[in-house]
């Protein structure tokens, strides 16, 4: 009984999106495990250890102190990559000097203006509202995740090495233009590294290719081995942090709520850019009237898509084309789990 509670009152402490994040890699690495088929006594250690870092995150949240043993910080964006990078750093005896600092926005979609006011945090949440169907975070706890974040950038030690990850997407590479702007007063040295490229480097073949569109994608172990060649990575100039300033602030200006990673630049497209895509990717069984679940079709998107957006805007977008008339719903619209689609048949 007192597991019980102290389970619950580990995942209480925690905020919506940290908690699902953490049970997702859980279920993820689960999966990992089964799919591998290794011993069982192995899997039931890898098991408690996920166990002991839920329990742990009761006493991480809201505390951060890296002195004085803190030898380089990693900054990430996402909750999926903090938690194989953490995992990655345990791994290789690293994580009493290596820290780790979460980004948890998804810089691909939403309003960037101003977004280091309360008054441009408070137009991205409402937006989040509007469109996004799992988006309930309160005010209070997102402008405490915005507190921390700066708190913890604040207190970073000046002799650390500041490793920011990004990959190509306009997640991560708004997300990380977004953090080198918030470091460009600090005196540290300050570098980016791409996971995904030194993996694809590392152990693509003629034979055997995987190109990862997101930094969360890349399996721990491979991440052990990009994290061996950070010294690699050569440390940004002055010039190329005050390139990446200016790109940020070029971002934050658009007033696309959409954004591609293309050209090595961050662009603003509309709206509806993938709805066509959407719509193409429609394609009705041979039973229930022509409907296709919601999540499928979404899935099927989310898998062929070259960008990563991730499945709450592709729900939006699902929710639009009903809206408009372009397409016919059965259920409702709650979450993607609970409806199907299919395309209006036209009166006759």
């Amino acid at each position: 009984m007192e597991d019980l509670q102290s389970i619950k009152k580990a995942i209480d402490s925690l905020g919506h999106a940290e908690l699902r994040s953490y049970l997702g890699f859980i279920l993820v690495e689960i999966k990992r495990l089964r799919d591998q088929g290794e011993p069982g006594e192995d899997s039931i250690t890898k098991l408690l250890e996920l166990y002991d870092g839920l329990m742990g995150l009761q006493q991480q949240r809201g505390f951060w102190d890296p002195v004085p043993t803190c030898t380089h910080v990693h900054i990430v964006i996402g909750d999926s990559f903090a938690g194989s990078m953490k995992y990655a750093l345990k791994e290789l005896g690293w994580a009493e000097t290596h820290k780790v600092i979460t980004l948890r926005e998804n810089y691909a979609i939403g309003p960037l203006g101003e977004l280091d006011s309360p008054e441009g945090r408070a137009a991205r949440r409402e937006w989040f509202r509007d469109h996004i169907t799992d988006s309930f975070e309160d005010d209070v706890e997102v402008e405490e995740e915005y507190g921390m974040l700066v708190d913890k950038l604040t207190r970073i030690p000046e002799p650390a090495k500041i490793i920011v990850w990004t990959s190509s997407n306009a997640c991560e590479q708004a997300g990380m233009r977004h953090v080198i702007h918030l470091l460009q007063n600090k005196r540290n040295t300050l570098t980016v590294c791409n996971a995904c490229a030194i993996c694809e480097e590392l152990y693509n073949r003629p034979d055997a290719r995987m190109d990862y569109r997101h930094s969360g994608e890349v399996p721990s172990d491979k991440l052990q081995e990009a994290l061996r060649r950070i010294e690699e990575c050569s440390p940004l100039s002055h010039a190329d942090l005050m390139r990446l300033v200016q790109e940020w602030q070029a971002i934050s200006e658009q007033t696309a709520t959409l954004r591609i990673w293309r050209g090595g630049s961050v662009l603003g497209v509309p709206a509806d850019y993938y709805d066509s895509y959407l719509l193409d990717k429609l394609k009705p069984p041979a039973g229930d009237h022509g409907f296709v679940k919601a999540a499928r079709l979404i899935g099927e998107a989310i898998g062929y898509c070259e960008q990563y957006v991730g499945d709450s805007y592709f729900e939006y977008r699902l929710r639009e084309l009903i809206y408009n008339g372009t397409l016919e719903i059965k259920g409702l619209p709650a979450a993607m789990r609970f409806y199907s689609v299919r395309r209006k048949h036209a009166n006759p």
